[in-house]
């Protein structure tokens, strides 16, 4: 069955496998509504944009040149047009700017780690009542269809080593859109005030005259650690958690966590952004006195159908998670609490795939 997607499109029957052919500037929002519907995904391309190939290189979805594969061997095959919705971020945004129209507002939305699932409802209502849609690449694409079908829809993601939208931008597109009537949701992964930089935006645009609202999101830091099994408190175990940034290591002048206070804590250590900085971290910990052998983990793609973990002590857990080719994004957990629901393995490492 070839289809073109539309908002709110939906599929017939129960498929299990999708084609994607003509990817436009938009196919990454495509294939995460596929996703989204359990589907498996390839897209036919000769030329995959960074969107695409960080999708591929996290393992949820395949790609394969135009004119390879046998149309016969997928339930749908979707010709994507839905970039002629998309938006263009240089251009004034559609039907913003009617005369007598009220001063625009920006609405920042946590958008929970991933899965439409865990978008909230007041989320999903301000979607509905979007003008325009300003959205990270972690953001839950597959909700971008919960929008009006002529709201704009405009990309900032942050791919590593690949596309980048300085931030300073990102304010001036939502102060912008906003200064032209428009209704923007600021869509991120998350919540938008942990590690969010949605201060950042509140800030540039009240200093703008525009009114912000917040829609609070289901934060990584704990949702991922408990789609993979692993609580963050637990009684008897742990009387609390922290939760740090890993974007910069130990050693960098603009780490300011006091590793020494964490180690001596007892409290169970969230670090997230911290793939890159984790053997480091990790031996900073030791130094400071937190035994090698603290359970630890490491949970990438939390809530995808690519989820993985990996669990091992804390002075294995940063080669183990190399190893297993565990990638950005991903949450570690450092604590008792990662055992307390997984029994260890007599390795003292587990790997496992999302459950069913």
């Amino acid at each position: 069955m070839e289809i073109e997607p539309t908002s709110g499109w939906t599929l017939p029957g129960r498929p299990e496998s999708a084609l994607v052919t003509r990817p436009g500037p938009r196919a990454s929002e495509t294939v995460h509504a596929l996703l989204d519907r359990g589907l498996r995904v390839t897209v036919a391309t000769s030329s995959p944009d960074a969107r695409l190939r960080d999708l591929a290189g996290r393992g949820l979805v395949a790609l394969t040149e135009p004119g390879v594969s046998d149309l016969e061997d997928f339930d749908v095959v979707i010709r994507d047009t839905a970039h002629l919705r998309g938006g263009d971020p240089g251009a004034p945004a559609r039907g913003d700017a009617r005369p007598g129209r009220r001063r625009g507002e920006v609405v920042l939305v946590g958008g929970g780690p991933g899965p439409l699932g865990l978008l909230t409802l007041a989320g999903a209502e301000a979607l509905r009542a979007a003008d325009v849609v300003v959205y990270d690449r972690l953001a839950p694409l597959a909700a971008l269809d919960l929008a009006p079908s002529g709201a704009e829809r405009i990309p900032v993601g942050k791919i590593p080593r690949g596309e980048f939208t300085p931030q300073e931008q990102i304010n001036a597109i939502l102060v912008n859109r906003a200064q032209q009537g428009a209704t923007v949701v600021r869509l991120k992964g998350g919540d938008s005030f942990v590690f969010g930089r949605g201060g950042e935006e509140w800030l540039a645009c009240t200093s703008a005259g525009i009114p912000v609202r917040v829609v609070p999101g289901v934060t990584s830091a704990v949702a991922v650690p408990g789609l993979a099994g692993l609580p963050v408190t637990h009684r008897a175990v742990t009387p609390g958690f922290v939760v740090v940034s890993g974007h910069v290591g130990p050693d960098d002048p603009r780490n300011q966590v006091d590793w020494a206070v964490l180690a001596g804590a007892g409290l169970t250590i969230v670090v997230l952004m911290g793939v890159a900085t984790l053997p480091a971290i990790a031996e900073r910990l030791v130094t400071c006195g937190l035994p090698g052998d603290t359970p630890a983990a490491v949970v990438a793609d939390g809530g995808l159908p690519s989820q993985r973990r990996v669990i091992a002590p804390l002075g294995q857990v940063a080669q183990a998670a190399q190893q297993a080719g565990l990638g950005a994004p991903a949450v570690a957990i450092i604590g008792a609490t990662v055992a307390a629901l997984t029994p260890a393995e007599p390795d003292g490492l587990q790997m496992s795939p999302m459950p069913d």
